[in-house]
């Protein structure tokens, strides 16, 4: 009995030890444990938020790719923030989805035709309302400093492969490049020869995650072909969606049994985009089960559950408060060291 009774109290202290490195641990640094261990987090769907993540209930609240954005993502509990990558005239790394700076700030014209300075005098507006903010347009070390330890961040590269090591050397000196997600199309194995040997120069110590799409792979298998090249920690699959026909009934020829069976093997998580894009059918990326699918007809189970239940356990969304509610109060989140636990339901049946 005593044996047993030290063996309960040395099992209590270890983990009550282990309880606490992890509550004293980064909100970063847990995200990150999940995403490098898919597979022991395939009851968690983790949420990244488009643009920052500027919209709630099919309304914008901020100005997309902003701070502020960010803030409210991180907020509400969201695990990754997306933004986008430009450079201005004199070479430095912006934050700004278009190519022109029109429809998001107060300026016009080719963002690539201001210098830094210049683009420091263009104020975000936000989209719809046309209200402009105080904030004015992001440098990546700005948008980096935002993020660090607080969430992971996902860079959208409107650029080409070139310009992937200059971003990571922003994040390396920061001393945060594992938590940067940095992505490119793959779609054959010439295309994994080109990207592979750009990964190669950047070096290791950062998230590298390959984008596959079912216009140009139709074969689930490709998938093992990308992680032996890459071994990456997530894969983002498009299902797309080019005209009116009908929802998708399964996810297409990628997100199948094959599929989730890859990403078991390969321990990488399946990542599903259900945001939305201008002038595109309702759930472009998503086979029809979009944001517009879960927000605006109320069917949050035909979106994001259908992904879920179809392996998705990252979900890259406009609407990222509402994908995060739904999600937790059906079962598809577990609570962070720092989060509440869902209180266990009263048990009114005797034991005795």
């Amino acid at each position: 009995m005593r044996t047993i009774w030290l063996s309960f109290l040395l099992y209590t202290a270890v983990a009550a030890a282990s309880g606490q490195a992890l509550a004293g641990e980064t909100r970063a640094r847990q995200i990150l444990d999940r995403f490098e261990h898919a597979n022991q987090w395939r009851d968690h769907v983790m949420v990244a938020a488009h643009r920052a993540g500027s919209m709630q209930a099919g309304k914008t609240l901020y100005a997309e790719n902003s701070i502020a954005a960010v803030e409210g993502s991180i907020a509400m509990g969201a695990e990754i923030v997306e933004v986008d990558i430009r450079r201005s005239k004199d070479g430095e790394f912006v934050v700004m989805h278009d190519s022109w700076l029109d429809r998001t700030t107060t300026c016009k014209g080719e963002v690539v035709m201001y210098t830094l300075a210049e683009l420091k005098t263009c104020r975000l507006v936000v989209e719809g309302t046309g209200a402009a903010t105080s904030e004015t347009v992001s440098t990546l070390h700005e948008m980096l400093m935002a993020t660090r330890n607080r969430i992971l961040i996902n860079l959208d590269n409107k650029l080409d492969v070139g310009a992937l090591p200059g971003m990571i050397a922003v994040a390396r000196g920061l001393g945060m490049a594992e938590q940067v997600i940095v992505k490119e199309n793959l779609w054959n194995s010439q295309r994994i020869s080109t990207v592979k040997a750009a990964m190669e120069t950047i070096g290791g110590g950062f998230q590298f995650m390959p984008i596959i799409a079912d216009d140009a792979v139709h074969d689930a298998g490709f998938a093992g072909t990308v992680d032996r090249a890459f071994s990456p920690r997530a894969i983002e699959l498009i299902n797309w969606r080019a005209g009116a026909e009908t929802l998708t009934e399964t996810g297409g020829p990628l997100f199948s049994t094959r599929m989730r069976a890859a990403a078991v093997r390969g321990n990488w998580h399946i990542w599903a985009d259900t945001y939305a894009i201008a002038n595109k059918p309702g759930g472009f990326l998503a086979g029809g089960r979009g944001d517009e699918l879960a927000v605006q007809a109320s069917l949050p189970r035909e979106s994001w559950g259908f992904w879920a239940d179809r392996g998705a356990t990252i979900i890259q969304t406009d609407e990222p408060k509402a994908a995060i509610d739904w999600l937790a109060a059906n079962g598809f989140r577990v609570p962070y060291a720092d989060e509440a636990r869902p209180v266990e339901p009263a048990n009114t049946a005797s034991i005795n």
